[in-house]
């Protein structure tokens, strides 16, 4: 089995464990309506996040992350849905691959 340079990269590339840092994501549902979330970070790597959610997220929804949202200099971060996993614990587990210009 041979994987691709980019996959390698991904492999190796700076992971950052989060400790369930909380941060704020905000979508739109398919009715245009906005949301906005408090919720548990698991990990931050160079193309993604991993996240910890009570409510699934349809894949390829655009999703705003906010890291530090009560700073005035917080970070914002575009990405959208990869996938999202129902847990054991009922919660979902949704990776967010990261828009090219923030990473």
């Amino acid at each position: 089995m041979t994987d691709s340079s980019e996959e390698m990269e991904r492999r190796t590339s700076f992971r950052l464990d989060m400790e369930k840092e909380l941060v704020d994501i905000v979508w739109a549902d398919e009715k245009g309506q906005e949301h906005k979330k408090k919720i548990a970070c698991l990990d931050f790597a160079r193309g993604g996040l991993r996240i910890d959610c009570d409510e699934t997220l349809p894949v390829n929804t655009a999703v705003t992350v906010v890291f530090q949202s009560a700073n005035a200099s917080n970070q914002k971060l575009y990405g959208k849905v990869l996938r999202s996993i129902k847990q054991e614990n009922g919660w979902f587990e949704i990776a967010l691959v990261l828009d090219k210009g923030t990473e």
